[in-house]
Order: structure tokens, then C-alpha cells, then sequence
């Protein structure tokens, strides 16, 4: 029986490793796949990145990564929201990556990203 996925929605990610952010953003969207089609576009590897990208892409959803303060993932989430009124936004805790490692941060975004998406109306 084919259930229904949601989506798609793309996700842009703010990450000074992108190809750390692109393996775990890979994992998490394996693990989801059966609920929602998630796209992921692009990475910003500064946040002077975020505006143009979120422009160029018009995300659904874009996450901060841990490496990014308190004080700088809320600036990326207002540029974001800015250039995309109504964009989702999430920040992964400060820290996390590096004090607990990829797996935490698959965890951190598989228990908050579903009902991320599931208040996006597309």
C-alpha cells in the first residue's frame, strides 16, 4: 500500500563544513523518506551567504548548523526569514556536533524536523 508522502520541500543548510553537513543531512532525509520528499539545494557556508541563497532557492526550511552561536543562528533565521516570509527555520543547539558528535545531530533533527515540515502547507 503506498502511503503519502509530504512535500517536497527543499532544505538549505548554513554550515562552514558542507560536506559534513551534506552527510548528515543525507542521513536524516534517508531516515524520512518514507514520510516526506525533502530536497536538499544548498549549503551557506558564511551567513553573508544566506540572503542570496535563500533568494536563489527559495527554501521551505533552513537549518543552522551547531558551529554557529546562539546570537548568529538568530541572524541567519532573520535573513532567511527576510528574503522568504514564511520560511521554516531551525538552529541546532550550539555545540552539539562537537561536544556529542553526527550521531546527536541526527537524532536532534529526526525528533524536531517532522513536526517542522508538518506545519508547512505547500
Amino acid at each position: 500500500m503506498e502511503t503519502t508522502r509530504k512535500g517536497p520541500f527543499k532544505l538549505v543548510t548554513v554550515n562552514t563544513a558542507p560536506e559534513r553537513a551534506k552527510r548528515i543531512i543525507g542521513r536524516m532525509i534517508g531516515n524520512l523518506k518514507d514520510r516526506y520528499d525533502i530536497e536538499y539545494v544548498a549549503n551557506c557556508e558564511t551567513i553573508e551567504q544566506v540572503a542570496s541563497t535563500v533568494q536563489q532557492y527559495q527554501p521551505d526550511i533552513l537549518f543552522s548548523a551547531s558551529m554557529w552561536t546562539q546570537e548568529q543562528a538568530r541572524k541567519i533565521c532573520q535573513i532567511a526569514e527576510r528574503e522568504r516570509p514564511g520560511i521554516k527555520t531551525h538552529a541546532i543547539p550550539e555545540g552539539l556536533q562537537v561536544r556529542d558528535g553526527p550521531d546527536a545531530i541526527v537524532k536532534h533533527l529526526m525528533e524536531n524536523v517532522p513536526p517542522i515540515l508538518d506545519s508547512i502547507t505547500i
